[in-house]
């Protein structure tokens, strides 16, 4: 069963990559879009953009890390324009010290506060509204790193685990509401932040084809949205073996991670 289109969209994270890509892909007549992120330049590119599609767009530049500027922000779209469809999109990546030392625990801990915390943040104070209204959709940006965590990127791993399990949880919650609950679990997109992973990047996809991709499969309410199939199967297969044969085969796959400057 596919859902009818949404007229009232808010996505997270909107001022590059894949926030963007789907922020243009939703944008129609008709739609009005919330556009979500901390630099209020780079959402003014993407709002002109989704606007040239005929959609109308507001834009609310904040962290999500600060929840009570975002429930206000949301709260108030949401009494303008009920919102048919949320994606918290927002997310950030870190890495190892320098040479290979530990991951310092602030790189961590912010990955954790926005990616985990701020899905959360984001998601929650739309929750009621829309189980009064019996009806929506809520997208939450996970990670091909929730199922096959790296050694490498242990807090984002961590955090995108949190944010599949929450999301699986939430949909659990949700159903007899009829308030639809997807988490999306991408592989490598082209991005500013695959950009700074300087490892292997197979199957990498552009931001604009994983938004339609995500679009589609959110149309017919899939719950668990993973791609490309091929890394999704690879990865299955992977959970099969000793730990110890998977470890080996991992630590052999040469990764290097630039510092993020939107940290």
């Amino acid at each position: 069963m596919s859902a009818p289109f949404p007229n009232s969209i808010v996505v997270t994270g909107a001022g590059r990559g894949i926030g963007a890509a789907l922020a243009r892909a939703y944008a129609r007549p008709g739609a009005t879009l919330l556009l979500i992120g901390r630099t209020a330049a780079t959402l003014e590119r993407t709002a002109t953009e989704a606007r040239a599609k005929g959609a109308e767009v507001e834009i609310a530049a904040l962290d999500v890390s600060d929840a009570g500027a975002l429930a206000a922000a949301l709260l108030a779209f949401d009494a303008r324009r009920p919102v048919d469809l949320v994606i918290a999109n927002a997310g950030v990546s870190g890495g190892l010290g320098p040479n290979r030392s530990a991951e310092p625990f602030e790189t961590a801990q912010r990955q954790i506060r926005v990616n985990l915390e701020g899905a959360v943040a984001t998601v929650t104070p739309l929750i009621d509204p829309m189980r009064s209204r019996r009806s929506g959709q809520i997208v939450l940006m996970s990670s091909l790193a929730a199922l096959q965590p790296i050694g490498d990127t242990a807090a984002y791993s961590a955090s995108k685990a949190g944010v599949l399990v929450w999301g699986r949880a939430l949909a659990d919650y949700l159903a007899p509401s009829g308030v639809g609950v997807s988490v999306v679990c991408p592989g490598f997109v082209t991005s500013d932040m695959s950009q700074r992973y300087l490892g292997p990047k197979p199957l990498e996809m552009s931001a604009d084809a994983a938004a339609e991709l995500i679009r589609g499969r959110v149309a017919k309410r899939r719950e668990m949205i993973a791609f490309p199939w091929a890394m999704v199967a690879l990865i299955r297969l992977s959970n099969l073996l000793p730990r110890k044969v998977s470890r080996f085969v991992l630590s052999r796959v040469p990764v290097t991670i630039e510092p993020d400057r939107h940290m």
